[in-house]
């Protein structure tokens, strides 16, 4: 029986200091549920509001892409380094080591290969199985203006639907057709588009001009897609250009790991998302990588 003489004293409740107001910081996401927020505060460090992904997911429809040709080898070495890796299931179960803490985000359309039409994308992934693999987001590709547009934002649409049953934000990749421009009035629209349908926040290319107009656009936050290998000093200032102008963070995939020094690359990367860093300061990181802490 219980001790009546223990009862907490009126003291201990200390009523005069109030309780605290947490409020989510993540632009767009302050009223998602606390599961979507948890797994959002994964992918995105709370310290910047920011995120570096790394990109592996490219095998879905081209094969062993360079540089991807052994993952054991090439990219679980880079882990501790990700806030984030973009990859399918298929690779999660089959290389990416359970105890390397890594955020997963797992690519969750697919269907065609490089050899074929590559808008006519299915969901290729549950979000049970998201669930069951303890994925921090799923991805799905939207082409806006392909030739199978509505089906691909359907796919969207039904992932989102399914992700807010179990808790699991869904990012939309904006995927840019051959006969389509990457300039700042087509990514506003496609950066819109899958915003307004649900998605929790997307992922697109960056452009020279307006890219900051892109961003403001997008009630959800934004994250730079790396696209084709650049020069590691080119690459730097992409993503510190894009930063400044408003990208929650960059998810580079050719730009880490078929750079001559990867591990060095994607923490100068890092540095430029997470502490500002200017671009050429970055690069000294990356040529003398034996310098760094």
């Amino acid at each position: 029986m219980a001790d009546n003489d223990d009862v907490t004293s009126g003291a201990r409740f200390r009523a005069n200091v109030p309780a605290p107001s947490n409020v989510f910081a993540l632009k767009g996401c302050g009223s998602l549920d606390w599961g979507m927020q948890s797994r959002l505060t994964r992918i995105f460090r709370p310290a910047t509001g920011r995120t570096v992904m790394l990109a592996i997911d490219h095998g879905y429809f081209q094969g062993p892409t360079t540089g991807l040709e052994r993952v054991d080898l090439s990219i679980v070495p880079l882990l501790p380094h990700a806030d984030a890796l973009m990859t399918t299931r298929g690779m999660v179960r089959s290389t990416v080591p359970p105890a390397s803490g890594t955020p997963i985000v797992l690519r969750a359309s697919g269907g065609p290969s490089i050899l074929k039409e590559l808008s006519d994308e299915q969901i290729a992934v549950s979000m049970e199985d998201a669930a069951r693999i303890n994925a921090s987001a799923v991805a799905v590709q939207v082409f806006v203006g392909g030739e199978h547009e509505t089906q691909s934002v359907h796919n969207m649409t039904r992932l989102v639907d399914a992700g807010q049953r179990y808790g699991i934000p869904v990012l939309a990749v904006t995927a840019v057709g051959k006969d389509l421009t990457r300039d700042a009035r087509y990514l506003r629209l496609a950066t819109r588009i899958c915003a307004e349908l649900g998605a929790h926040f997307v992922k697109t290319y960056y452009c020279a001009e307006d890219f900051d107009t892109v961003a403001a656009s997008c009630p959800v936050p934004l994250v730079m897609a790396g696209g084709k290998k650049l020069p590691e000093l080119d690459a730097l200032n992409m993503a510190y250009r894009a930063i400044e102008e408003g990208a929650a963070g960059v998810d580079m995939g050719r730009n880490i790991f078929q750079s001559d020094q990867p591990r060095a690359m994607i923490r100068a990367v890092a540095a430029v998302v997470h502490e500002s860093m200017k671009p050429a300061e970055a690069y000294e990181r990356f040529v003398a990588p034996k310098a760094q802490p």
